[in-house]
């Protein structure tokens, strides 16, 4: 997404690197394209962790791109808003073109060379597309709330902090006008995806600290 803010910090960057420890013998040893998503709450550090996964991966000679969730949205990011307002019953996974992002990491997976996708222009408030170059690509990052759910991934990263603990974070972005209506939307955001960490394969503490989700813990 245009315009979207990053703010990296080393927490961040030692998570993506410890959650990168984990991975790389797959990665390495896997045939094809291969992807890693990477969920959380709103300001919990998804788009930053996914952009230090992806320099670390750089590191290893590893090149790799990032699809962020916010491009899928089906209403641009202020008109959507202003849908939430008139009705909160509009807050969910029906306002995210998920079953496009599958079909574009499909596309990936089967060896397409680029895939065609939406954009967003957060100042504009607009959806326009883009044509993503996947030459030499070996690891496709997709970070977003809801994408624990998505069925075309080898591993899913979630990031255990709730819509509490990211208050700075969100505050920092300033992305949204933080506000009663807010809370009550991420209150509703964090209800649909707080069952999605038992489906994840790699768990980053509310400290950023990376482990295996146990497979006891996990859920199909």
């Amino acid at each position: 997404m245009k315009g979207d803010k990053l703010f990296i910090h080393e927490w961040h960057i030692r998570a993506a690197n410890q959650s990168l420890a984990l991975l790389l013998p797959e990665i390495k040893s896997s045939q094809g394209r291969y992807i890693i998503t990477v969920a959380g709450e709103s300001g919990s550090g998804k788009s930053e962790i996914a952009a230090a996964l992806s320099e670390a991966l750089s590191k290893h000679d590893i090149k790799s791109v990032i699809l962020q969730q916010d491009d899928y949205f089906v209403y641009p990011p202020k008109t959507n808003e202003n849908m939430r307002r008139k009705d909160i019953r509009h807050v969910g996974m029906s306002e995210v073109h998920l079953d496009l992002i599958d079909r574009n990491l499909e596309d990936a997976i089967a060896g397409k060379s680029s895939i065609s996708k939406p954009l967003v222009i957060f100042d504009e408030d607009r959806i326009t597309e883009e044509t993503v170059d996947l030459e030499g690509i070996k690891v496709i990052i997709v970070e977003g709330t809801y994408t624990t759910t998505l069925k075309n991934a080898h591993q899913h990263i979630f990031i255990d902090r709730n819509y509490i603990d990211t208050l700075e974070a969100r505050r920092q972005r300033a992305r949204e006008t933080q506000d009663e209506f807010l809370e009550r939307v991420l209150k509703i955001e964090h209800d649909i995806i707080k069952p999605h960490g038992t489906r994840a394969d790699i768990i980053i503490t509310r400290d950023y600290e990376a482990k295996r989700n146990e497979p006891e813990n996990k859920q199909p």
